[in-house]
């Protein structure tokens, strides 16, 4: 079968198949074998019938990069994006928006859904995410009956489980559609200073040498011997022609900082194209971007045919760091694992700096799902007959067993990550009957996975305290529930706040800064240069202490620190004012701004107060004027 000038594989086409016969499908397939070629024909076809199609991302960024890359496809009419800061055309055929978003329309009984043929879930594997799994599960379980779902996902080995709780829960047919075949195969070496690029046993053989025995034994009987760290520079000279190359590293800062190191061994030749082009691209730019000290960077090493990619560069960088690398003009590109989130930006190469991140909680080794998502970018098809994956190795810390567990092949199933949230609490209490309710708690792939687990008894308990708290009476949800139910984070706070006569108190200002505060995400690296402490901060502290919801919160301790962020959007200054009021990247502080216009849109649409609502509306204009540089799409 041909379709866009390919021929396509047989579990393409199985999968075209089962979707012209109206089911549901799960494909599972390794990165970079082409599922996304299954949602174009999806799309295709659902606008040649007039029917809608929800295409949803895992991240905010796969779904602007969706979203222009549908546009160009298949034309600005048909397409439209929701994220929690941005709405375009929501009326459009094509809907393209983050898990969440969905999710929360069907959990609410949003209409529009009602009229959507197909539900797109790529990534779908991410159901498997500590933090934020069961949105997944839940986007499924509250779809209305008629929607039928493409779930594009890595490998996974229990895709024929998954298939059937949702064939169980939804009661239509669900096609398991199994790819384990690369295109572009994939070779996995390892680099050590003294070995160079070498297959896994060489470097075990080499830790059963005597010298290299005793260079790991602790100072009991002597000095250590030293073995120095692989050198990341040393591993991209020994790749050689074998480029281009992401380079994954999970630490921005050193993703910065080895990217200006090897640009300055002059590996490759200086290319004024790239010059040239990035100039054209910051021409209309706001000129302050100039005096960022990663746009400095960039416009140094980029020449160079090096770069570096992540969360916290802004906007226009990362854009003009992806154009040079999808042209071909960027040999070197470190990045952190974002990159690999269906970006489909393939190299010849891919190196791995460690195999150990810091998830949040620890630093941990990580599982073959997330090795092989960001291996799978290496091999591109139709140029290379084979992909190389590199991961550098200290010998003193290595471990064979675990390395070679990781790197042999993606053996993870997914597991479900299922909670329940107030949201989905006070909802299934406003929505449901109690009979409904006992079958929804029944249709998680929690209780799918693990009979023996008793929902019912959780749900009781969350219902107990919110009815301790005033959100749900005789078993129907209060005024203040009735708010809860329409936010999306943060209930009990964000509800004791603005549901109340406390939220009359409060000036514009004042509520900036709540939303700052409730936005922020506190790390333990982050440092603020000029806190802002003055009559307005201090009143607003004397009055958040007679909410008790916020006491223990974290979040609530940075009043001084989060005025001085939002003191220039307060007064329609540059969202470049606060670049040196704080460490955190600029990319960082954009997304606090897109939360706390997130967040502030949510009460918006869940307050009654008139009052607020004015207030709210002079903020959301100040917020979007702040952002308008620098935002996204």
């Amino acid at each position: 079968m041909q379709y866009l000038h390919l021929t396509l594989d047989k579990f393409q086409v199985d999968s075209i198949h089962a979707i012209d016969d109206g089911k549901s499908v799960v494909v599972s397939a390794p990165t970079g074998s082409g599922k996304t070629l299954i949602a174009n024909y999806l799309i295709d076809t659902k606008l040649k019938e007039r029917r809608r199609v929800v295409y949803t991302a895992p991240i905010k960024a796969l779904s602007n990069q969706k979203f222009k890359e549908f546009t160009k496809l298949y034309g600005e009419e048909s397409i439209g994006l929701m994220t929690g800061d941005t709405v375009i055309n929501p009326h459009a055929p094509v809907i393209i928006m983050t898990t969440e978003i969905y999710r929360n329309m069907v959990l609410v009984n949003d209409s529009t859904v009602d009229k959507v043929d197909y539900v797109v879930f790529d990534e779908i594997h991410y159901i498997n995410d500590r933090e934020r799994g069961y949105v997944w599960e839940e986007s499924i379980i509250f779809s209305p009956p008629s929607v039928r779902f493409l779930c594009l996902s890595a490998t996974i080995p229990n895709a024929a489980e998954f298939a059937d709780w949702i064939c169980k829960i939804k009661k239509h047919k669900v096609e398991t559609i199994e790819h384990h075949r690369r295109a572009v195969p994939l070779q996995h070496m390892f680099f050590e200073n003294e070995l160079g690029i070498v297959e896994l046993k060489k470097v075990h053989d080499r830790m059963g040498i005597p010298e290299y025995k005793q260079a790991f034994k602790h100072r009991r009987k002597g000095p250590r011997q030293r073995v120095n760290p692989p050198d990341h520079t040393e591993c991209v000279k020994a790749l050689g022609t074998k480029v281009p190359a992401l380079f994954f590293n999970f630490s921005r800062a050193a993703c910065q900082k080895k990217a200006i190191e090897l640009a300055q061994k002059r590996f490759f030749k200086h290319e004024p194209e790239i010059a040239t082009f990035v100039r054209e691209k910051l021409k209309n730019a706001p000129s302050d971007i100039n005096k960022i000290s990663a746009t400095k960077a960039l416009r140094e090493i980029l020449p160079y045919q090096i770069g570096f990619h992540h969360a916290g560069l802004l906007p226009i960088l990362k854009e003009i760091v992806e154009e040079l690398f999808g042209k071909g003009l960027i040999k070197v590109l470190y990045t952190t694992e974002t990159f690999a989130v269906g970006i489909n930006m393939p190299a010849r190469t891919v190196c791995f700096d460690s195999l150990k991140k810091f998830d949040g909680y620890s630093l941990r080794y990580l599982n073959t799902k997330e090795y092989f998502q960001m291996a799978g970018r290496a091999g591109r098809r139709g140029i290379d007959t084979k992909g190389l994956v590199v991961t550098m190795v200290h010998l003193p810390t290595f471990e064979y067993g675990k390395v070679k567990k990781i790197t042999q092949a993606d053996v993870m199933p997914i597991h479900s990550q299922f909670r329940l949230s107030i949201n989905t609490v006070l909802n299934m209490i406003k929505l449901h009957s109690e009979e409904e309710m006992k079958v929804i708690l029944k249709q998680s792939f929690l209780a799918y996975q693990e009979t023996q687990v008793d929902m019912k008894l959780r749900f009781d308990n969350m219902v107990k305290k919110l009815k301790a708290r005033g959100f749900i009476k005789a078993d129907k949800l209060t005024e203040k529930g009735d708010f809860a139910s329409k936010i999306y984070a943060d209930e009990v706070e964000t509800a004791e706040i603005f549901a109340t006569t406390f939220a009359d108190s409060l000036t514009e200002y004042e509520i900036l800064v709540i939303f700052a505060m409730i936005a922020y995400e506190p790390k333990d690296k982050d440092k603020f240069f000029k806190p802002m402490k003055h009559n307005k901060t201090h009143d607003l502290r004397r009055k958040l202490r007679k909410v008790r919801a916020i006491e223990d919160d974290e979040r609530f301790r940075y009043m001084f620190e989060m005025a001085s962020l939002v003191e220039s959007c307060f007064n329609k200054g540059s969202f470049f004012d606060i670049i040196d009021l704080t460490n955190q990247s600029e990319g960082d502080l954009i997304r606090l701004f897109s939360q706390m216009l997130d967040r502030l849109r949510q009460v918006r649409r869940a307050s009654f107060n008139m009052n607020l609502n004015d207030k709210l509306d002079v903020l959301s204009d100040k917020i979007t004027h702040f952002l308008q540089d620098v935002k996204e799409i």
